[in-house]
Order: structure tokens, then C-alpha cells, then sequence
């Protein structure tokens, strides 16, 4: 299993529309073949260190993972972030059961 970890920092101008991104996120739910959850949400801290938005996935395979990269339905998600997002970190990991 494959864990995708996206946190966000959105450009000023577009702070009013992060409840709509996070909808955005929730769309592609059940949407993408070999995803097996999704959670996103917003900051409520705004601590100095916060991201605004912080996007969760979770894929049965690498293969799976890395056709979302591409899928029709990540894409036009995938551009909006780039536009509207000043900085974003992620973090892609194998869940390894001990």
C-alpha cells in the first residue's frame, strides 16, 4: 500500500477559495482505480508553521499510484493547485506493517 501526503500553502488572493479545493479533492473520491482513500482538509491553527490545505491518499500499489499521476480526473484538480498554491511539500511512502 502507497501513502500520498500533500500539504499546501495557497497564494492570498485565492485564501477564499480553499473550501472549494477541498471539495475538489473529495471529487476525485472512488473516481480513480486502485485508490483506496482519500481525506483532505483545511488548516483551522494558522500557526506560523501551518500549511493551508492538507491532501491524503492511500493506493494499492505503485502502479496504481502512479497512473493517478496522469488520470483524467486527478489532472484537472493537479492544475488548479498549481495555480493557485504558493508552496506545497509531499511525502510518498510504502506502508510496511511491522
Amino acid at each position: 500500500m502507497i501513502r500520498h501526503i500533500v500539504m499546501f500553502k495557497i497564494k492570498d488572493e485565492f485564501k477564499d477559495e480553499i473550501p472549494q479545493l477541498v471539495k475538489n479533492f473529495y471529487g476525485m473520491k472512488g473516481k480513480i482505480e486502485g485508490m483506496v482513500s482519500l481525506e483532505a482538509g483545511a488548516d483551522f491553527l494558522h500557526s506560523e508553521r501551518s500549511y493551508d490545505l492538507a491532501l491524503i491518499t492511500e493506493f494499492k500499489t505503485r502502479e496504481a499510484f502512479n497512473a493517478y499521476q496522469t488520470h483524467p480526473v486527478h489532472m484537472p484538480v493537479k492544475k488548479r493547485m498549481h495555480e493557485v498554491r504558493s508552496a506545497s511539500v509531499a511525502c510518498d511512502y510504502e506502508i510496511l506493517e511491522p
